[in-house]
């Protein structure tokens, strides 16, 4: 998978400059998760914190949740969720996570490292063609896929303790049985989410509305590209922030509890940078208003009491849940390389 073998005769045209593409490891270097194992949530509380992060995945109600203690140092697990095939990727670099299906153009395939960085981002390759693939938005941009697009599954990070409260019977990738040998809980980027400091090996650029490493919160629905600072939907306690995005309404829950994986050394003693989910406001045909309270939030129209995953868990309501709208926790600079024309709430 190098790009100076992936041009000429027999290729289509790839879709970046290739020079761009920089070298920060050898191929599988950091090695995938090819064959997962999973143990139950009494089990990895054992080796959990409750404000670790986790990816979460729900298909076909198959509930998994992994860790990214396990994910920094693997970056991609491959893996079968509710009978669909699935990469879940994390990027440590542009603190974002992605998934997608790994049936491309009806066959499968599964995804490794390729040791490259565009925009300071992980790029993935198939092990079928070995074409070179962006992480952040599931493009084939040089090889014989090139122009592909995977297609995405929503799977956001999400505290433990909020996972673990949610689904007693989901399950979670074991950190005894990754195959490799590393030290899980540590950061290797220790600092890396200073807002001040500037990406590794990025050679893109970034306006002045927020600084490279700012976090932000990103929506794309229906053409229309969103981002918010941490700093403008979090706050002491559970926060809403209600926006329209071309005709489509969303709303933002926040609520702190999640640390941040790339301050500390020690993943668990990150600071606390909250859980983020995005929810289209409404139950069938009624249009929600929201506000937050000391323990979650709660609906204007109705009363009824509702968590961070979008669920009403006491009033009129309960029982029913919000449609998910698919959101990226990430870095500023690597949302606005994939969406320039992006609207910005910031202070």
């Amino acid at each position: 998978a190098a790009p100076n073998g992936l041009s000429g005769e027999g290729f289509p045209d790839p879709l970046i400059d290739t020079e761009r593409l920089l070298q920060g490891q050898v191929p599988d270097g950091i090695p995938a998760i090819d064959t997962p194992r999973f143990v139950r949530i009494d089990a990895a509380d054992e080796w959990l914190s409750d404000d670790e992060a986790v990816v979460i995945l729900d298909i076909n109600g198959d509930v998994r949740a992994y860790p990214i203690q396990i994910l920094m140092w693997h970056e991609i697990v491959n893996d079968t969720v509710g009978e669909v095939p699935v990469a879940i990727t994390y990027c440590p670099l542009c603190n974002s996570a992605v998934s997608y299906e790994r049936r491309v153009d009806g066959h499968l395939t599964t995804f490794g490292t390729s040791g490259f960085l565009f925009n300071s981002a992980l790029v993935m390759y198939d092990r079928a063609t070995e074409s070179l693939w962006t992480h952040f938005d599931g493009t084939a941009v040089a090889g014989v896929r090139t122009g592909t697009r995977l297609e995405p599954i929503s799977s956001p990070l999400l505290a433990w303790a909020d996972f673990k409260n949610a689904h007693a019977d989901g399950l979670v990738l074991d950190v005894e049985r990754t195959g490799h040998s590393r030290p899980y809980g540590s950061n290797p980027y220790s600092g890396y989410d200073n807002p001040e400091s500037f990406p590794f090996l990025f050679d893109g650029e970034v306006d002045d509305r927020a600084t490279a490493k700012q976090r932000v919160v990103g929506v794309n629905v229906d053409g229309f590209s969103m981002a918010w600072t941490l700093e403008v939907i979090s706050g002491e306690g559970p926060t809403t922030t209600h926006a329209t995005l071309g005709t489509n309404a969303v709303v933002v829950f926040w609520k702190p509890g999640q640390a941040s994986a790339l301050d500390s050394s020690a993943i668990a003693a990150g600071r606390d940078v909250g859980s983020v989910r995005v929810f289209r406001p409404q139950v069938e045909s009624q249009t929600l208003t929201f506000e937050s309270t000391d323990d979650g939030f709660v609906d204007a129209e109705t009363g009824s009491e509702w968590n961070i995953l979008g669920e009403a868990i006491n009033g009129p309501l309960a029982g029913e849940k919000l449609e998910p709208v698919a959101h990226l926790d990430t870095f500023w600079f690597a949302w606005l390389s994939y969406n320039p024309a992006t609207e910005f709430m910031g202070s």
